[in-house]
């Protein structure tokens, strides 16, 4: 079950067997139903989300209702409203499982805070996960502001490789910043 888990948090730090099993005693995890809701607005994040399976899509809805998908997490990604987190404020962002039997592993704040202090490695290795998400934040902000549609849909299939097959259609429109009719005109021209 944590295996994937521990692989993720492998790419950047070695743990040692005990470190491993201290982990693991703080872990939780939970199996959800498509659309269904791991945080809404407004709630406050009390979760670091890890996917195992399925995936999970981070969005807002603005005051006439409509939904923006800010990101998808596929397996082997993290999911959290990462300022509601650390702050303890409510949420700007909402998440939800984008596939039936879409799987997490979870850590509390409070767990995790207790975590740094048994297993100070964690630290360094959110504090590179942390580095590495803003990073990507400020690519995907540039990108939506000068790349063409066409240019943001081929940048989002390489960077979610067969996602696409998984999700729906309009999910991605919303991720783009397009229209779902919009996006099946991009695809057409692509074929």
């Amino acid at each position: 079950m944590y295996e994937l888990f521990f692989e993720n948090l492998a790419k950047h730090i070695k743990l040692e067997n005990s470190e491993m099993l201290l982990i693991q005693h703080k872990l939780k995890s939970k199996k959800l139903k498509k659309n269904e809701s791991l945080l809404n607005t407004g709630e406050v994040c009390k979760h670091i989300y890890f996917v195992n399976k399925g995936s999970l899509r981070m969005f807002h809805h603005t005051e006439d209702g409509a939904e923006h998908n800010i990101l998808f997490c596929p397996e082997d990604w993290w999911c959290a409203d990462l300022s509601s987190f650390a702050s303890g404020q409510k949420s700007f962002y909402a998440i939800a499982a984008l596939e039936e039997g879409t799987e997490v592993v979870f850590l509390t704040h409070e767990a995790l805070e207790n975590l740094y202090i048994t297993v100070p490695k964690l630290e360094r290795f959110f504090r590179i996960l942390y580095q590495n998400g803003f990073s990507s934040y400020q690519r995907r902000i540039t990108k939506i502001l000068s790349k063409p549609a066409h240019e943001r849909y081929r940048i989002f299939k390489k960077q979610y490789p067969g996602l696409e097959q998984r999700i729906a259609q309009k999910q991605i429109a919303s991720y783009l910043g397009i229209t779902p009719v919009f996006l099946s005109m991009i695809r057409r021209e692509k074929k």
